[in-house]
């Protein structure tokens, strides 16, 4: 995975690379290989389901960047604590 990041990075220059999937944005968070954590909260509760991410071994710190309120989802970008 780390391997592959990097890959990317390479890839895409100055551009920003994207992450996709509770899995694999748990394990680059837990790798030090994640910046920024942009989440999409939509205002419904749900009663079971699955989890985004997987359970971290550790507290991830994150700060509030911009939140920026929609109809029916508010945009959460976040800074990843180092």
């Amino acid at each position: 995975m780390e391997d592959a990041i990097a890959a990317a990075r390479a890839a895409a220059g100055d551009k920003d690379v994207g992450l996709m999937g509770g899995g694999l944005v748990t394990e680059a968070l837990m790798a030090g290989l994640v910046d920024e954590v942009i989440l999409h909260q939509v205002p419904v509760l749900l009663g079971g389901g699955r989890s985004f991410f997987q359970e971290f071994p550790k507290h991830v710190g994150l700060r509030l960047l911009e939140a920026v309120p929609a109809s029916g989802v508010t945009h959460l970008h976040h800074e990843v604590i180092r």
